[in-house]
């Protein structure tokens, strides 16, 4: 159910299993990979590091698919991040790619809808269909509302996004919901086109976020990103909270660009803006547990943002889809029958999102306006993350853990062993 970006994803994994998948999508994606109900998709999105080694695991020779139709790749220099407006050190072997959702989630669509056993309906689910202790299909309706139909099932998997009415179907049916952890942000954000020429040199990506000195706010400069991405063009966003969230009016959002750091600033003065202004706003973080329910059907999985939908300012969600359809085949290779509750596989996700939670969680709570909820030892917790995030501006060797904590290719646990936390302290003492 749902044929976005963790919907394809899921179903690339369910074809090594399943003599037929098919996916119920209602949304009619133009050759632009627009579609009217994922407003999102017009957002800058980030596709961490983790996330392109993902990407190509699974769909092998992709990068170099996306690169040959426009898409720019980058490392070491040509990746730029910004604390508090102090470029951090080039990051060595990370690669990031400089793509438009649509653009990226096109190409996964023509993959995935090659496989043969793969096939998409224009449906949309309206319930699920039980039999006994598990789920056995999913009620659709046409999206005009003109047709339903049952489709029959053996493993039905929620991909529905931050709306996914799974835990209402799962309660009129007598089953428990899951347990839902919530933390308000009043995030808002806005992108933007720009014609692209020679203007940065090789630079694919250019992040700026405020971090300690400023008390995690934007006092030093404006919190945005920049990408190079297909069809030699930029893609700038902007991002703030509450009421200092960017509006849609050009001028304001090229005013506040020149307010960024440099890669952001010569943009703003030198290319031509494409387009209107995108907003979105984002009213809170969301993650829903399932393996610790006491009753829960057999035959059902909930994947992508269904399953947890963290800030999108750190750019964690496509990233987090692919991880969590890596749970997804562990699941599959390691049960014995799907009509089973998959607590195997939640256990796995569930892991996967907490230790995204732990890093989106822990620089939102940084946020005034943010009132928790704050986990255990959360001071002392917020207190050794400042002293790395301020050494990581420092020194390359604490820099490059931290960086490959950001792009989920290590748990942040690895910023809080030995090693790290006294490299940590020689270098805040020697400065």
């Amino acid at each position: 159910m749902g044929g976005s970006y963790a919907g394809l994803f899921a179903a690339r994994v369910l074809s090594d299993y399943a003599e037929e998948v098919v996916i119920l999508e209602p949304d009619v994606i133009g050759a632009d990979g627009i579609g009217s109900r994922v407003p999102q998709r017009h957002q800058l999105h980030a596709l961490l590091a983790m996330g392109l080694v993902q990407l190509e695991a699974w769909f092998p020779s992709i990068t170099q698919e996306l690169v040959d139709g426009g898409a720019p790749l980058g490392e070491g220099d040509d990746v730029q991040f910004y604390l508090d407006g102090r470029l951090k050190a080039p990051l060595d072997g990370a690669r990031m790619l400089g793509a438009t959702r649509p653009f990226l989630e096109n190409h996964l669509r023509r993959r995935v809808m090659s496989l043969p056993n793969v096939r998409l309906l224009r449906l949309l689910g309206r319930g699920l269909v039980f039999e006994g202790d598990r789920v056995a299909g999913v009620a659709t309706e046409a999206p005009d509302g003109s047709s339903r139909e049952v489709i029959d099932a053996e493993l039905v998997i929620d991909a529905m996004g931050r709306s996914s009415r799974l835990a209402a179907w799962l309660s009129g049916h007598g089953w428990d919901s899951p347990v839902t952890e919530r933390m308000d942000l009043d995030l808002g954000y806005a992108t933007a086109a720009f014609e692209r020429g020679g203007e940065l040199g090789s630079t694919v990506i250019a992040h700026s976020s405020p971090g300690p000195a400023s008390g995690y706010l934007p006092t030093l400069t404006e919190a945005g990103a920049l990408a190079a991405v297909e069809g030699d063009r930029w893609s700038a966003v902007l991002a703030g909270y509450a009421r200092d969230r960017p509006g849609s009016d050009a001028d304001a959002f090229l005013a506040r660009m020149r307010q960024c750091v440099a890669p952001l600033r010569e943009v703003a003065d030198n290319c031509a803006m494409i387009g209107d202004v995108a907003t979105f706003h984002f009213a809170a973080g969301q993650r829903r547990s399932f393996s610790r329910l006491r009753r829960f059907p057999g035959g059902l999985i909930v994947v992508g943002d269904a399953l947890c939908s963290v800030n999108p300012v750190y750019g964690q969600g496509l990233t987090l889809a692919a991880l969590e359809a890596n749970c997804l085949a562990a699941y599959l290779r390691s049960t014995t029958s799907w009509r089973n509750p998959a607590v195997g596989y939640f256990r796995r996700a569930e892991a996967v999102v907490e230790a995204a939670w732990q890093i989106s969680s822990l620089a939102d709570l940084a946020q005034p306006h943010v009132t928790g909820p704050y986990p255990p030892g959360y001071r002392l917790t917020r207190w050794m993350a400042d002293m790395v995030t301020t050494a990581s501006v420092i020194d390359p060797g604490v820099n490059s853990v931290y960086m490959d904590v950001v792009n989920l290719l290590k748990h942040p646990q690895a910023l809080r062993s030995p090693k790290v936390i006294a490299r940590t302290v020689r270098v805040l003492l020697a400065s």
